[in-house]
């Protein structure tokens, strides 16, 4: 009997699905895509209705050759790659390489990796969708117009080697208009004025001046607010109104592709990229020794929050018996689908209860255990009872002033046993007030004595820079890119040098914004979120079948190669506009000095070229990376100055290249776990800064925040780290056992 052959991306998939199948099937893995277009040409015939020119992949020859004497001996061939359109054309690029040797082809849709999933996929198979094909071949034909039209444009206007992309440049553009938010924002002073209260027989209490003479004060220098303070404090206050209510806290849907990187983000701190590697593996399988290789999780490139009726049952069941009846709600939640959902596959869930994450632990390694520990307890809470409190309201008013505190009560904690989504349950809202919690024991009518006042100044903040998270969730929100491209996008800005990631925040870098600037000035219907949002929508209209590919590609590259054909003339005189004057003369013929752009960035060169070659760094940079620091160099004497390499700056010899002496700069600290080395600032090439002991590799230590030589005062580790955060500011924490020592900030007291 005839075995049947069932062709997957990945070796390790097949690993699992081999197991689950048995003997009567042959399991063999592609490794991703097995065609792709060429990278020499364009490979999209525009004179053509967009024809697309894919060609092997070098290397692959092997992999489609063993595929086609499987498929020559097997009964029936099934193609499992990933339920996806980019599965979907995997498909259909293999379909094509051995359907000479066997014409017996069907599409399976693995959703999980489990005997139940793959038993439902194998019972219903289907033909290739070449609506998703289609849809898959007008977004790479899109993007390749782009990156072969485009690239050549900036290389002419900036310099050769930079690429510019159909999404990506909006992300980037999204990513620069912040920048330019942020450096033109012209912050302003306000003040606020926060009273600590001692009511009669009760506990003190902070509340914030609300109203003056009934209406919002608006405080603006320090005068002002001294002189409300010094007032306030003569007057006698009572609380004129207690108001309390019954507010719930809904459970979150289940996990999309794009909040779950958000969430990795957050409380991982995973970039998107790490995440979906991941979750690629949980979906795969894991190896849980006596139990063998078990898909976690269910395919993790979705957009719907719509769960199986099975897996709600069974969660529903695990809740009952883990948590008690009074976390049950009497019907399952479904959750609302979004406008733009595909809705072509189920929200993130695991695969089954049977396997809690604390079971299974060793089993993962730590990150994993992380990522499936979240989608779990994500996947259990949204199927549990809302969260409820008790709000409470209290006003005091003495004279014209009206103080008002809020704050919120735990009575039944719901889905938050499970999924904690951080509540701010201090009594007040503002992240500056001081916490305290407001006494139960309050009654309107009740004197509370003024024990001191607090003016506090602030200043209105920009707009905060977007992270990884924060920038999904704005593409999301606007309809660009969908669930298999958002990591991509950001990891493809990064890696072009476009934007510096620092901190977990994304800065555009001068390179970026010069980019940006010229493709939005020169093509402003086409680098235009409203634009490329409803490119998107166009695909999905193809993959629906609303739509033609042909109709589509029109509907881009007409508005697009006409930007281009209007802008290509002007690239001679954009190159000019991004030169400055120096105001110096060369040193070597005594012409004019510039400022232009080359691969490593700006610098200063001859307007005699190609005659004069001379080219310099620009002073600031000189003054950045060859000051002087007063050590001499212990090979020939000379002096040492700050260089800039690629993992961060360093000490070398100003003698270089005849002497090539280096050495790390220190920042005063000794290494607290070898005692020997000192601690030193690097960078990864990714430019992430850490920090390690120079005498690595004989140390090994590394920390990714600023050790600070202080001992916990409560476990005596030797060393502290710094951290900072929106809410707490500066503070330092002890990297052993977590103990936190924030840093007060001061306030004046009056």
């Amino acid at each position: 009997m005839s075995k049947s052959l069932i062709i997957v991306e990945s070796p390790s998939k097949a690993k699992t699905i081999n197991k689950y199948l048995g003997k009567d099937f042959v399991v063999e893995a592609s490794v991703g895509h097995v065609k792709n277009l060429p990278k020499s040409k364009l490979g999209v015939d525009v004179e053509n209705k967009y024809a697309v020119t894919y060609e092997t992949i070098p290397g692959k020859e092997e992999i489609i050759a063993k595929l086609q004497l499987h498929a020559e001996k097997a009964d029936k061939v099934y193609i499992a790659t990933d339920p996806d359109r980019e599965g979907e054309a995997i498909a259909f690029d293999i379909a094509q390489e051995i359907e000479s040797k066997n014409k017996n082809i069907f599409r399976v849709l693995f959703h999980e990796i489990t005997p139940t999933g793959i038993a439902e996929a194998m019972a219903s198979p289907k033909k290739i969708d070449q609506h998703l094909v289609d849809s898959q071949r007008a977004r790479r034909a899109m993007d390749r117009v782009v990156g072969y039209k485009l690239s050549p444009f900036i290389w002419k206007t900036i310099y050769y080697g930079l690429s510019a992309g159909r999404v990506q440049s909006v992300a980037l553009r999204l990513i620069c208009e912040r920048e330019d938010h942020i450096k033109k924002f012209v912050p302003n002073e306000y003040w606020s004025i926060i009273g600590k209260f001692q009511p009669d027989n009760s506990e003190p209490f902070y509340a914030r001046l609300a109203k003056i003479d009934g209406s919002e004060p608006k405080i603006t220098d320090a005068t002002t607010a001294q002189g409300y303070a010094s007032d306030i404090q003569k007057q006698s206050y009572s609380i004129v109104d207690l108001q309390k209510k019954t507010v719930k806290r809904h459970a979150p849907a289940p996990f999309i592709t794009s909040t779950l990187q958000q969430e990795a983000a957050s409380r991982l701190r995973f970039s998107a990229k790490r995440t979906m590697m991941l979750a690629q593996k949980l979906y795969e399988g894991i190896d849980l020794g006596e139990e063998g290789i078990v898909g976690l999780i269910t395919y993790m490139r979705t957009d719907s929050t719509r769960l199986n009726d099975e897996a709600v049952t069974a969660v529903r069941g695990f809740i009952y018996d883990s948590y008690g009846p009074e976390y049950l709600p009497k019907e399952p939640h479904h959750f609302k689908k979004r406008k733009e959902s595909q809705d072509a596959h189920e929200a993130i869930r695991p695969t089954t209860i049977k396997f809690a994450p604390k079971h299974i632990k060793k089993h993962l390694d730590k990150d994993i255990y992380a990522l499936y520990e979240l989608i779990w307890n994500r996947f259990v809470a949204c199927q549990m009872v809302a969260a409820t409190f008790e709000q409470v309201t209290v006003d005091l008013t003495g004279g014209d002033y009206t103080f008002r505190a809020t704050g919120s009560v735990p009575i039944f904690r719901g889905f938050l046993q499970v999924y904690d989504d951080v509540i701010d349950e201090r009594g007040l809202a503002d992240d500056d007030d001081p916490t305290s919690k407001i006494p139960s024991n309050l009654n309107v009518g009740q004197h509370a004595s003024l024990r001191s006042v607090l003016p506090k100044q602030h200043f209105t903040k920009p707009p905060a820079r977007y992270t990884e998270s924060s920038l999904i969730k704005e593409l999301e929100s606007l309809g660009i890119g969908r669930p298999s491209t958002y990591a991509a996008i950001v990891s493809t800005i990064i890696d072009r040098k476009y934007v510096d990631q620092q901190e977990r925040k994304l800065f555009a870098t001068q390179l970026g914004m010069v980019v940006t600037k010229i493709l939005v000035h020169s093509f402003p219907k086409v680098l235009n979120v409203k634009f490329t949002a409803l490119m998107e929508e166009e695909l999905d209209t193809i993959a629906s079948g609303k739509n033609n590919y042909v109709q589509v590609m029109d509907d881009f590259y007409h508005p697009f190669i006409d930007s281009l054909h209007h802008v290509e003339k002007d690239a001679g005189r954009i190159k000019k506009s991004l030169q400055e004057e120096t105001g110096e003369a060369c040193d070597l013929c005594g012409k004019p000095m510039i400022i232009k752009w080359g691969r490593y960035g700006q610098f200063k060169a001859c307007t005699g070229y190609p005659a004069c070659k001379n080219r310099k760094p620009l002073d600031a940079d000189v003054e950045k990376h060859q000051h002087t620091v007063g050590l001499k160099c212990k090979q020939c004497g000379g002096d040492l100055v700050v260089k800039g390499g690629p993992f961060g700056t360093f000490l070398g010899c100003s003698n270089y290249p005849k002497c090539n002496y280096t050495q790390p700069i220190s920042m005063g600290l000794n290494c607290p776990k070898c005692k020997e080395g000192d601690v030193i600032e690097r960078k990864t090439k990714r430019k992430r800064y850490f920090y390690g002991c120079s005498r690595y590799p004989e140390c090994d230590f590394v920390s990714w925040d600023k050790p600070v030589i202080q001992e916990c005062e409560n476990c005596k580790n030797p060393y502290l780290v710094q951290k900072s955060s929106k809410k707490k500011g500066e503070y330092l924490m002890c990297p052993n056992c977590k103990e936190e020592f924030v840093r007060e900030e001061t306030a004046i007291a009056v």
